[in-house]
């Protein structure tokens, strides 16, 4: 990879080095990210288990749209969220920011946030959802810290991203209503887990092993 300035070290650096601070339910850090999802129907009914034979589907399906998926993870704490919505526009990116200070983190004192540079993903989205006092109110419960362009394997949401993948893969939803109850389930289950996410990559990582990546050569 060429070197790419200091825009992009300086973004990784930031995020790096806020996976290295100890865990705090006051400060708790959340990673956000969001995935599309195409809906699959069966065209005929899976196979039903059998002793010794577990359910089968077809390989046909039928296309039934997309959902989109909000994947809000805390890593330390081994918690995550999904939340379905039809698209990802401001509003639907509000109001998961809602769902986090309120619900989520009533009693923190700042949600450090972490998220990649989506164009809905800043703070004037709140503004175009809510009145002006509920945004202000909203933001000074949150503290951004944004990805690098290009450096969205820095987000930890993608991690569980990539789990759900792999869990769904083993059925399929036609609709979001079956879609939800397979991702409520897979989100009921992993929290009971208390599945944390082990970052051990840091900022002086990425400075000894990562050095073409800065414009300047380092001493």
């Amino acid at each position: 990879m060429p070197r790419v300035g200091g825009a992009f070290v300086a973004a990784m650096e930031d995020v790096l080095e806020l996976y290295a601070e100890p865990y705090d339910p006051l400060r708790p850090v959340v990673c956000l990210d969001e995935k599309s999802v195409t809906l699959h129907a069966d065209v005929s009914p899976p196979l039903p288990v059998r002793s010794g034979t577990p359910a089968r589907s077809d390989y046909e399906y039928v296309r039934c749209g997309t959902v989109n998926l909000f994947v809000c993870v805390e890593p330390l704490r081994g918690y995550r969220h999904i939340a379905t919505t039809d698209r990802r526009t401001k509003q639907d990116y509000a109001r998961i920011i809602q769902w986090l200070v309120d619900k989520a983190y009533p009693d923190a004192e700042i949600v450090q946030l972490v998220q990649d540079n989506l164009n809905t993903h800043l703070p004037g989205s709140l503004y175009d959802t809510f009145e002006p006092s509920e945004a202000r109110r909203l933001l000074r419960k949150l503290e951004f810290h944004y990805t690098p362009v290009h450096g969205s394997w820095l987000n930890m949401a993608e991690i569980e991203i990539a789990i759900i993948g792999r869990e769904r893969l083993r059925r399929r939803a036609g609709d979001r209503a079956t879609l939800e109850r397979q991702v409520a389930a897979l989100e009921v289950e992993r929290n009971a887990q208390e599945r944390t996410i082990t970052w051990s990559f840091t900022a002086y990582d990425a400075r000894t092993k990562l050095r073409r990546l800065y414009s300047i050569p380092q001493g």
